[in-house]
């Protein structure tokens, strides 16, 4: 029987854009019906979240937070996602590490999830992409100081895509399951 799975995500630089974008061509070749919705602050009401079997919502990490309009999207849909099956994803860099790649032990996602007041049906961690390239003088100064604290990469002259995309694919076909 035939899925239907909306995504629903944030995405700066790109990456969780990506990672959407893999889930739903593995949950796509394997025979469901799937959308994608990129939420920015000015993004429309969704009245139509429970017509979906999966609600999955994804978003990534900025200087230590998600999106607030992601925070405020799922509080304000809180009671349309209850009506079905639905996961969370976050993407962030200090996924990197093996000590924080899994809901379990990833602090992003378990304070993000308090903030909203959500027990998502699934969740996932997913390590981002590190993208100087992309990155203002700024923003290429701050992260490469918050690599060097972290022990990560520091070469900017090279960007590095962290994100396991197994890992991400596994996520896709248990939304199958």
């Amino acid at each position: 029987m035939a899925l239907k799975v909306l995504f629903v995500f944030t995405s700066r630089e790109g990456q969780t854009d990506k990672i959407t974008a893999r889930m739903a061509e593995r949950l796509t070749a394997a025979g469901h019906l799937v959308e994608r919705r990129q939420l920015t602050a000015s993004s429309a009401a969704m009245n139509d979240l429970p017509s979906f079997d999966w609600v999955v919502i994804g978003g990534s990490i900025h200087y230590g937070k998600h999106e607030a309009f992601l925070a405020n999207f799922i509080q304000r849909h809180l009671s349309a996602l209850e009506k079905t099956q639905n996961a969370f994803f976050t993407v962030n860099l200090t996924a990197r590490k093996a000590e924080k790649n899994t809901p379990d032990n990833n602090p992003y996602l378990k304070k993000f999830l308090d903030q909203v007041g959500w027990l998502p049906t699934r969740t996932a961690v997913f390590a981002g992409a590190l993208l100087y390239s992309q990155y203002n003088w700024h923003d290429k100064l701050i992260i490469r100081f918050i690599m060097w604290l972290t022990k990560g990469n520091t070469d900017t002259s090279k960007d590095i895509d962290y994100t396991d995309w197994q890992q991400v694919e596994r996520f896709a076909n248990s939304l199958a399951e």
